[in-house]
């Protein structure tokens, strides 16, 4: 099995050390040492200040470029705010179904998804909890 961009952050540096050394003992591992990128996630670190920053910028412009949006205007949806969906406009057909998974709209949902559960499940980078 491979694992690709594990990260391990902790303010007690032997705490780091002494996980770092377990994992070796168990896995084939490589250190990459400070990280800046993980994950789509810029992570910025204020030492003095105690603060740690994460940005989904570059992420988030991938996304724009990928779909061709970077032209784009905020505009309000095409459909009623109070609109109600129901289980009768679902998809029926294992054609429909399928159509409807294999399109751009839904790659796009699928990456828009990632980057708000991120954000909704991330602590402000601003917040200091020391």
């Amino acid at each position: 099995m491979y694992v690709d961009d594990t990260l391990l952050a902790e303010n007690n540096i032997k705490m780091i050390q002494a996980t770092k050394k377990w994992l070796s003992s168990v896995f084939k591992i490589k250190d990459m040492g400070q990280y800046r990128y993980v994950q789509g996630v810029d992570i910025s670190k204020n030492r003095c200040k105690k603060l740690l920053g994460l940005s989904q910028e570059a992420y988030i412009n991938k996304i724009i470029k990928h779909f061709q949006t970077h032209y784009s205007k905020p505009m309000d949806p095409p459909v009623g705010k109070a609109l109600t969906l129901i289980l009768h406009q679902c998809p029926k057909t294992n054609k429909e179904k399928e159509r409807m998974s294999n399109g751009l709209y839904a790659s796009a949902i699928g990456s828009l998804m990632y980057a708000i559960c991120f954000a909704v499940g991330s602590v402000s980078p601003y917040q200091n909890n020391s």
